[in-house]
């Protein structure tokens, strides 16, 4: 059905119109790469870096998904809030996020949050991107990240939802004859919605692509989609390819008998010594998350918080006191709990290195040589304000897109209203590219312009400017009885804008 997660990374570049992005997220998750992908398409750029198949970290050259604007735009952070830290982040030379932390306009745990989401977010774009250019980047070192996603996850969200209907119908067809099945053995991670799950399950009686959605009542975009995406993941397939698997797996557990697995131990309801858990401690769940989000880019020195003269006693202490104060036996919820361990296989990884004599003094040497280069290759304040913020803003495009619009430089606002959909496909910049676009050339786009904008609509059906400008096409295209609703759903959205009031008028009169 998909050619091998091995045939997918033969090839380090190419398109994603041949090599669509969910095919190289899972053959990456497949094989357990470590190494960046970056993507090109027109003026904008992203290189998502792979931390054993999971992506870890994402760098896009669009405003609207740094850290600081995508907090902002979530009501996390106020814009005024965001642009002081900003500035003395750039002035000081320190992370944006840890700055954050530190004014307290954010907690840790807040903090790790919004980066899960933002990291989401910025990979969920990717989807849209089927036209661009891909080029596979080996890395030499780990990447210093402690957010992760789970790709399967990914692939589901981004097929089912952001990932254009066009691509998937080109890259998953078959006969209606065909059969798909629940592919046994398999376990993505995944977390299903009820719908989603009622279509998992159906899978189990073998039907036809008809039969399937007479099931589960999802219309035929929907379906396939969600197939593509399982398929994709090898939890469901054809019929034949689960009979396969099966037997394969059968023949294998005849060979040989599979040892039994071992019991875990219930989870305790409390921490050793009876006391409560820290999870609902605020001040240590940050203090955790906060150790967590910055460890990864600490050398041994650091990470323990000792001096490199640092003799074996103190430095013993200060482990044992890092691993008492995060024991992951502290941590009830899963999630704290892995980051603590986590935290626990990292510290003593450092105790390890420092009291081995040749790694202290290997560590001690890097630490000299980064300070040399430093002061060397350090770059001037100037120059780090130049490049953070040398990035594509799509509220920029839309405000000139607009003021040539009001110019009546329809061509030149259509082409601006462009580049703030590339950047960021929000529905007002589509509504009003839209409109451009019939603007242009009314008798030749009217038809495309209405698809655009019912699209659009069926988005985000509280627009009120979708709403307007498809009442002026269809005014424009004769069409009085969709200009007439399309101006009063407008009306409604905004009954202080008495101008739809004087179309509505003008149109009954018309009729």
């Amino acid at each position: 059905m998909f050619p091998t997660p091995s045939q997918v990374l033969r090839q380090r570049e190419g398109v994603l119109a041949d090599t669509p992005f969910p095919l190289l997220l899972h053959a990456l998750m497949a094989e357990e790469r470590t190494c960046t992908l970056e993507l090109k398409v027109r003026q904008r750029e992203k290189r998502i870096v792979f931390e054993d198949g999971a992506p870890v970290a994402c760098q896009s050259n669009l405003l609207h998904e740094t850290l600081g604007k995508y907090l902002v735009e979530k009501g996390k952070l106020s814009e005024t809030d965001y642009q002081k830290a900003l500035s003395e982040s750039i002035s000081a030379e320190v992370p944006l996020s840890g700055l954050l932390v530190q004014k307290g306009l954010i907690s840790p745990f807040d903090l790790y949050k919004q980066l899960q989401a933002n990291l989401a977010h910025k990979l969920l774009d990717c989807f849209r991107w089927v036209d661009a250019k891909y080029r596979l980047i080996a890395d030499v070192e780990p990447p210093d990240a402690s957010v992760r996603t789970n790709t399967g996850q990914l692939i589901l969200t981004g097929v089912a939802n952001v990932m254009p209907f066009d691509a998937v119908a080109t890259h998953f067809t078959f006969t209606d004859e065909r059969r798909f099945g629940q592919m046994p053995g398999s376990e993505a991670g995944l977390k299903l919605s009820s719908k989603d799950a009622r279509l998992f399950q159906a899978l189990r009686l073998r039907p036809t692509f008809g039969e399937l959605m007479e099931r589960t009542g999802f219309d035929t975009e929907g379906g396939l989609r969600r197939l593509y995406a399982l398929c994709l993941l090898e939890v469901a397939g054809f019929v034949e390819d689960v009979d396969a698997k099966a037997a394969r797996l059968s023949a294998g557990k005849g060979a040989a008998p599979a040892a039994p697995e071992p019991v875990a131990p219930p989870v305790a309801a409390q921490s050793p010594q009876g006391t409560p858990f820290s999870d609902e401690d605020e001040a240590a769940r940050d203090a955790l998350v906060s150790a967590f989000l910055s460890h990864r880019s600490k050398d041994p020195f650091a990470l323990l918080d000792v001096p490199e003269d640092v003799q074996p006693v103190p430095l013993r202490k200060a482990f044992l006191a890092l691993a008492d104060r995060y024991a992951p036996l502290r941590f009830h919820t899963p999630e704290l709990r892995e980051k603590a361990e986590v935290l626990l296989a990292a510290h003593a990884k450092a105790f390890g290195a420092l009291s081995d004599a040749e790694q202290n003094l290997l560590w001690r040497k890097r630490r000299a040589a980064q300070r040399e280069k430093d002061r060397g290759t350090r770059p001037t304040t100037a120059e780090q304000f130049r490049i953070r913020t040398d990035l594509l803003d799509a509220t920029t495009q839309f405000d000139e897109a607009k003021r040539r619009l009001a110019a009546r430089n329809h061509v030149g606002a259509f082409e601006y209203f462009e580049y703030a959909c590339d950047i960021d496909p929000k529905p007002l910049y589509q509504a009003y590219r839209a409109y451009a676009r019939y603007l242009m050339k009314p008798e030749a786009h009217g038809r495309l312009a209405q698809q655009e904008l019912q699209e659009v609509l069926r988005q985000e059906p509280t627009l009120e400017e979708g709403w307007a400008f498809l009442g002026e096409v269809a005014q424009g295209e004769g069409q009085w009885g969709q200009a007439e609703d399309a101006f009063r759903r407008a009306f409604k959205l905004n009954p202080k804008n008495r101008r739809y009031v004087e179309l509505i008028q003008e149109i009954v009169r018309r009729r």
